[in-house]
């Protein structure tokens, strides 16, 4: 049996990206994220950023107008990512250190091939603990 650390991104992530345009309003980004029951979409283009529920959750709380509001508005970029080979150690100490729970996942030729979150991470450890 592998251990903890020797796991990689690859054996969690979940292997597709769900994307927006920058151009959306906050408003159709919680459709999507509510659609597919995720909390990110990555928004693609010359600068590659991310938006997740927490931005969205955000903007409301400041009264900003979700239908009026635009995804690059409130998006992070650039965004941090990750190869498929890391190390879930690695992946959850970089999580750690810049405050994020999304990690997009990045082939060895730079594609964008996955995601993965704090919740993937705290899964994966639950079901090694279990089958211990």
């Amino acid at each position: 049996m592998d251990s903890d650390n020797d796991r990689q991104v690859e054996d969690v992530m979940t292997p597709s990206v769900a994307t927006i345009a920058s151009d959306a309003t906050v408003s159709e980004a919680a459709t999507a994220m509510h659609e597919r029951n995720i909390s990110s979409l990555l928004v693609p283009g010359g600068e590659t950023g991310i938006i997740t529920s927490t931005d969205v959750i955000g903007a409301v709380a400041e009264g900003r107008d979700p239908e009026r509001t635009h995804v690059a508005d409130l998006m992070t970029s650039p965004v941090e990512s990750i190869n498929v080979g890391m190390r879930l150690e690695e992946v959850a100490a970089m999580m750690t250190n810049y405050g994020i729970n999304h990690l997009p996942v990045r082939d060895t030729d730079g594609d964008y091939v996955g995601i993965v979150s704090s919740t993937d991470l705290r899964e994966s450890i639950a079901s090694r603990s279990a089958e211990q």
